[in-house]
């Protein structure tokens, strides 16, 4: 039997609905995340699955701004529908957890439209299969939101982890859930947010990169199967860390892009 073990940890239960206006309670569930303080995919998801379900459609852009870490414990978000069209619906909504905002969003929604033209001027990333790819033993140290994914790095970006790092701001890799249950929209959001952030494969020293914020594009409904990815930093400067990343399924078909605005702790 398939385990739900992500649906389960992001599941919302509305409470309350108004033409304008959804609430939903939800849990943010031990075991996504990081030090203590949920993952910031992990986060997206759980908002994006109510506003999903609020609207009735499948997200096509979010983008969150994170103003506070998030520990486990209760939560409720807010849905606002500012515009519901015939192919479009856009909302808003916070994430609150303890009495304070710790998410606030903003995504459009509505079903992928197949067909038209296509031009990609990029190849799937290029790295090995998910077999020849490199999976860490979970240790003591390991974050908590690894026991729940089964993500593995090309072996080329993953030196960082022994003190060798590749001297390029780069993480490539496949993304996958350990429990076997199958990648959608939401899943898309987390595997933004999953792997090492690529500056630890730069000589510069940091160990903890909060996001500022994140946006997610979801391009496409992925083939069954692990995720293809790739994340890059282009500028670092300022205090602060850019991420652009790549996300293809099995199949070689694009189904997300993202963009991140991370802190460097001082």
């Amino acid at each position: 039997m398939m385990s739900d073990r992500f649906a389960r940890a992001t599941a919302v239960h509305e409470v309350e609905r108004t033409a304008e206006r959804v609430l939903f309670d939800a849990e943010v569930h031990d075991g996504w995340d990081i030090g203590g303080n949920a993952n910031g995919g992990y986060l997206l998801a759980i908002a994006g699955r109510a506003m999903a379900t609020a609207i009735g459609r499948p997200p096509l852009t979010i983008t969150s701004h994170y103003l506070r870490p998030a520990p486990a414990g209760p939560c409720q978000v807010d849905v606002r529908i500012v515009r519901s069209g015939r192919r479009l619906a856009t909302a808003t909504a916070t994430l609150t957890l303890g009495g304070a905002i710790t998410l606030q969003l903003v995504g459009t929604f509505g079903d992928q439209q197949e067909g038209g033209p296509e031009v990609l001027m990029e190849e799937p990333v290029d790295i090995p299969s998910y077999d020849e790819c490199i999976s860490r033993p979970q240790t003591a140290e390991s974050p908590a939101l690894m026991s729940n994914l089964a993500c593995r790095m090309a072996p080329d970006d993953a030196g960082f982890g022994d003190g060798e790092p590749s001297g390029v701001a780069m993480v490539r890799g496949w993304f996958d859930l350990a429990a076997g249950e199958p990648i959608d929209a939401y899943a898309i959001l987390l595997a933004s947010d999953a792997f090492p952030p690529p500056v630890f494969n730069t000589a510069i020293p940091v160990a903890w990169v909060p996001t500022i914020e994140l946006t997610v594009h979801v391009r496409g409904v992925p083939v069954p199967g692990p995720l293809r990815c790739r994340f890059r930093s282009r500028f670092i400067r300022n205090g602060l860390i850019d991420e652009d990343g790549e996300i293809w399924d099995s199949s070689g078909a694009l189904v997300a892009q993202s963009r991140q605005l991370s802190l460097m702790p001082r």
